[in-house]
């Protein structure tokens, strides 16, 4: 006769019920993950599995997640410092620090908790060391170390950025290589992922993140204030209102036309809208800090300009690897990933691109496009299941607020020179 323990079916089933109400939640959020792959993917735990803990404190939000080396989230918490921020302005480093130190270990035990797994069973630990916030990544670091020395662990350094562009193959098979689009608050690059760690450069951005400019063009247009958008980011924000408005109403210049490579550019695109709010707050007779009638208009029409940005060098990064041969000639894939990747419209803007040059869009499920602990501690599974990066001496191990991704061939895109055909990058009017 075959015994099962009490606790034991208990705890499977408390694991199984949290599993069914975030596949809810991730196979209602995005179009590009079919709902049969995540209940396959959550079903096929693998009996003795090895488990792996990911931490995550780059910028503001302080995640930690169990996973074993099938993708099967055991346990997960997130605590978000999104309304401290909101009420600032934006990210103060040193807030950041200060909430990250007051919550890294609750939201660790949270997540081991509700995995039922103890520090003992766990065959790794991940975490972020790079890039991100200075003062973020050292409490994240500072705690990871103390963990894995207490418990006797290895530990396995992450790239923030790698983890993100990885965080698909979690979801559904994604065999190497494949094109990666990273877009973010702090990040914005294009990449050929060939291994778990082995990446190429195509392009990257030579000011500010394509978040970043969302969020200070819906700062200047005071859209905490506006009545629907006061708990939003700004990036949700320009998006929501970006629905009501005609982007046709005002024409902001693409960016960077005259170059010929894959690189971004989002501060010219920013300096447009401001001078365009500045006219439009002398028209209308609206103080700084006022909502402009026209805001709707201004805020689809920054939104377009950004998402045809993007599309256009995705373009060329795609017809690159082409012509390289950089990329399977049969099903090669687009990978979107980052906390921008949630934007529906850009995502619809790269679908474009993406039917037209017969490549396959995914894009993971918008829970785990913004940064959480899932991801790193798949980015750990990954590199366990290789053996690459597993560290049992962590004397040497430092955090690096800024590091580059691979090996960089932005050159050679430049010398290719490669002129993309015109597209027709319409949704509808907006």
């Amino acid at each position: 006769m075959l015994l099962i323990s009490s606790s034991l079916c208990s705890r499977s089933l408390c694991r199984t019920a949290r599993i069914m109400c975030s596949l809810n939640v991730m196979s209602g959020s995005s179009p590009f993950m079919p709902r049969r792959i995540l209940w396959k993917r959550a079903f096929t735990r693998a009996v003795g599995s090895r488990l792996v803990l990911g931490i995550e404190t780059s910028c503001d939000d302080t995640g930690a997640a169990v996973l074993d080396e099938t993708g099967f989230i055991l346990g997960e918490s997130l605590h978000s410092q999104k309304e401290v921020h909101l009420k600032t302005g934006g990210i103060i480093p040193t807030v950041a620090q200060r909430l990250h130190r007051e919550n890294i270990a609750g939201v660790v035990q949270d997540a081991l908790n509700k995995s039922g797994v103890a520090p003992r069973e766990l065959a790794a630990v991940a975490t972020t060391v790079k890039p991100g916030l200075a003062l973020s990544l050292g409490i994240g670091l500072e705690y990871s170390l103390n963990f894995v020395k207490q418990h006797q662990k290895p530990f396995i350094p992450i790239h923030h950025m790698e983890a993100h562009a990885l965080t698909v193959r979690m979801i559904q098979p994604v065999p190497f290589p494949f094109l990666v689009l990273l877009i973010s608050g702090g990040h914005c690059l294009l990449a050929v992922a060939r291994d778990v760690d082995d990446f190429l450069l195509l392009g990257q951005s030579m000011d500010e993140a394509p978040g970043d400019t969302l969020d200070k063009v819906a700062r200047r247009l005071s859209l905490i204030k506006h009545p629907k958008c006061s708990m939003l980011s700004g990036g949700q924000a320009i998006e929501l209102l970006a629905k009501e408005g005609n982007r046709l109403n005002f024409s902001f210049k693409t960016p960077m036309g005259q170059y010929f490579d894959c690189n971004f550019s989002f501060a010219g695109v920013r300096n447009q809208v401001t001078q365009v709010i500045k006219q439009k707050e002398e028209e209308e007779g609206v103080q700084q800090g006022g909502i402009l009638s026209s805001v709707n208009d201004i805020a689809a029409a920054t939104q377009h300009t950004v998402a045809s940005h993007i599309a256009k060098r995705t373009h060329r990064a795609i017809l690159f690897c082409k012509e390289r041969g950089l990329l399977p000639e049969c099903s090669p894939t687009l990978v979107v990933s980052g906390g921008v990747a949630s934007n529906q419209y850009i995502r619809e803007i790269l679908k474009i691109v993406t039917d037209a040059t017969g490549m396959h869009l995914l894009c993971p499920p918008s829970k785990f496009c913004t940064d959480n602990g899932v991801m790193i501690a798949w980015n750990g599974v990954e590199r366990l299941r290789v053996g690459k990066g597993i560290m049992t001496h962590t004397d040497q191990i430092r955090y690096e607020p800024k590091a580059p991704l691979g090996t960089d061939i932005t050159n050679q895109v430049k010398e290719a020179a490669i002129r993309t055909p015109s597209l027709k990058l319409k949704i509808s009017v907006r």
